[in-house]
């Protein structure tokens, strides 16, 4: 598979060599994980697009950067099994990688402030509205139909059940059996809305969630009766 040409066309305002840019991003996230893989990149980008026209003042080049690199350190993350930080992580990577490419340097550390702090579990939450869209363009993947898709994707990983019941999941632990989609769903995800940053993101993110919410409705009814 060609992955370079996966990746949507990106024209900066700035300098900077975008070809060579998206050819390294293709290469790293070519090895990826499939809940973190260069679809989601691209599904992030899309999302990132959606903000972008409806958050006036935000630096386009920035957030289409920082959208396309954030997950550029996911690979190392997965092979150590969490014991290093995508996101810090990534925030180095994609200064260099954006340096060599041409890319300014006000530009190229805007991107790596985003990026350090779209993972917000640890460290600093987003301070920059260009910040602040990556993290809602990155949340809004892990809802709707994408995000059970993929929550059910990583559940197989761990060989976890197709279901359970809130008692059975929220007393589950991680990569366990009752590590469900259902108890992702339950710990994490429909907390989500509450969480975002811009208004065009809430807005999006509890419609999406509106649907997570329906769908295990329909699973539990058919499933018990």
């Amino acid at each position: 598979m060609d992955f370079f040409n996966k990746i949507p066309e990106i024209k900066l305002s700035c300098e900077g060599d975008i070809a060579a840019i998206t050819a390294v991003v293709a290469g790293k996230l070519s090895v990826a994980e499939s809940s973190h893989d260069l679809d989601h990149t691209i599904r992030v980008m899309h999302n990132a697009e959606l903000l972008l026209a409806n958050t006036p003042g935000a630096d386009a080049d920035t957030v289409r950067l920082s959208a396309l690199l954030h997950d550029i350190a996911r690979p190392e993350e997965d092979a150590g099994k969490g014991l290093c930080c995508h996101a810090e992580l990534g925030a180095e990577l994609s200064g260099k990688i954006l340096l060599d490419s041409g890319v300014p340097r006000t530009v190229a550390e805007a991107v790596s402030r985003a990026i350090a702090c779209h993972r917000f579990r640890k460290g600093a939450a987003p301070d920059s509205l260009e910040a602040q869209i990556l993290y809602d363009a990155d949340k809004l993947d892990s809802l709707g139909a994408v995000g059970l898709g993929r929550a059910f994707l990583f559940a197989g990983h761990c060989n976890a059940r197709l279901h359970n019941s809130e008692a059975e999941a929220l007393a589950g632990e991680p990569y366990s059996r009752e590590d469900t989609a259902f108890r992702e769903y339950l710990v994490k995800l429909r907390h989500v809305p509450e969480k975002m940053f811009t208004s065009e993101g809430k807005k999006i993110a509890v419609k999406r969630l509106q649907f997570m919410e329906n769908f295990f409705s329909t699973l539990e009814s058919e499933i018990n009766g």
